[in-house]
């Protein structure tokens, strides 16, 4: 007889779907930090649609999404859902997971029970105008983000997604390594590859703003497994050897630099000058770097508000700026002399298409991107995990939660 609740870490027999899970929820009550914010209950598993799978989480990734979901802000993620029609009134986050499928739609074709997957964040609807076109569906209105915009995220011991978010888990990897790098990988592969003719290329210079962070450490592996060659921004000197080892071909350090912040206007000759002489000098690090005199290719930028200025100054004649966050601020400052006179490309990016995602495991698989899991926490540790993003404490790479992986001898194979 089956069971209606398995505890985390009692895995159900393979296909059998019990009555209840075990979940982290947030709910608009808690909004506040994520110690405050995240709760554990038990509540209903999810019905899914004919073109969804249901898969029992192993581990789910750690990312800024679910802290901004927690704090309600910019968004309440709740309050837009039911605005749109959702009846629940609570959020369970995670958008990274690895798993097994447990259960498929009628209309799914290409996975079945048993198959052990990471999942991948971009949900689209299949009757939305521009995928039924055939074109990019990260440019649909139906676009969200599944663990943030959409609810049943991985922080729960079944999360159900549509089909076309399964990827074949690395066979290589521990459910908590496989859970780790989609989100930021995929993200930094389209930033990457995806905008010709600026799409990275042997011998290009690549410049990557937090090199040691969960995005940029993705950024700095896939320039090197194309023949480019990124050179990291860090935050700190001891930051150096990890994206050296990585395979930046060198680092430089942002606090030896005091020109950052918001562009002073070109009539304001003085404190222009001095951001200027600053922007220069990086630029010359730059130099000294590569033994040449020349700018930077692509720029993989997220920071934004504070750095957009020079990332722009440092671009190569024809290069990109593309940018996928502002982490410092969303009031982006740039000369236009700079922009239009070099004929650069400043290219706003947002998460990856199928293809992109495809791409991005497939050069995990072949080993030519790690995770860079850094640090694994336990499923009651949850709200640490986000806390420590939350306060910037978290370790350089990237960081996953055990759900239903907590028992090494637990018999499921793929660990």
């Amino acid at each position: 007889m089956s069971k209606k609740l398995y505890e985390i870490g009692e895995a159900p027999p393979l296909g059998e779907v019990p009555e209840k899970m075990n979940a982290w929820l947030i709910r608009p009550e808690r909004f506040g930090e994520p110690l405050q914010a995240f709760a554990q209950e038990v509540i209903d598993v999810p019905d899914i649609a004919d073109d969804e799978v249901l898969v029992y989480v192993m581990a789910a990734g750690v990312n800024y999404n679910n802290v901004w979901a927690g704090l309600g802000i910019p968004v309440n993620v709740i309050a837009a859902r039911q605005k749109a029609g959702a009846p629940e009134d609570f959020h369970i986050g995670g958008s990274d997971a690895s798993g097994i499928v447990y259960k498929v739609g009628p209309a799914v074709t290409d996975l079945k029970v048993g198959d052990e997957v990471v999942v991948h964040c971009g949900t689209w609807s299949r009757e939305g105008k521009l995928v039924a076109q055939g074109k990019d569906p990260m440019y649909d209105p139906t676009f969200k983000i599944w663990g943030y915009e959409t609810n049943y995220g991985s922080f729960a011991q079944f999360t159900k997604v549509q089909a076309h978010q399964c990827l074949p888990k690395p066979p290589h990897l521990s459910w908590e390594s496989a859970a780790a790098y989609m989100l930021v990988g995929a993200t930094s592969y389209r930033m990457l590859m995806a905008w010709a003719p600026n799409n990275i290329k042997k011998d290009d210079v690549v410049l990557v703003w937090g090199g040691a962070g969960g995005i940029g450490c993705m950024a700095i592996q896939i320039a090197r497994a194309v023949g480019a060659r990124p050179i990291a921004v860090v935050s700190d000197n001891s930051k150096v050897d990890y994206c050296m080892q990585l395979g930046a071909v060198g680092c430089i350090n942002r606090k030896d630099f005091d020109h950052w912040g918001v562009l002073p206007h070109w009539k304001e000759s003085e404190d222009y000058g001095l951001w200027l002489k600053g922007a220069r000098a990086f630029g010359k690090a730059i130099w000294d770097i590569l033994g040449e005199k020349r700018g930077v290719d692509v720029v993989f930028e997220h920071p934004g508000e504070t750095t957009i200025p020079t990332s722009v100054f440092v671009c190569e004649t024809g290069g990109m700026v593309v940018i996928c966050a502002g982490t410092t601020g969303f009031n982006a400052t740039l000369d236009l002399r700079y922009h239009w006179m070099r004929q650069k490309r400043f290219q706003g990016s947002h998460f990856a298409n199928d293809e992109q995602a495809k791409g991005l495991n497939d050069m995990v698989i072949a080993g030519q991107v790690d995770p860079c899991l850094s640090k694994t926490f336990t499923y009651d540790q949850l709200p640490e995990a986000h806390q420590l993003m939350y306060e910037n404490q978290h370790p350089s790479g990237n960081m996953s939660v055990l759900v239903g992986a907590v028992d090494i001898n637990m018999g499921i194979q793929g660990r």
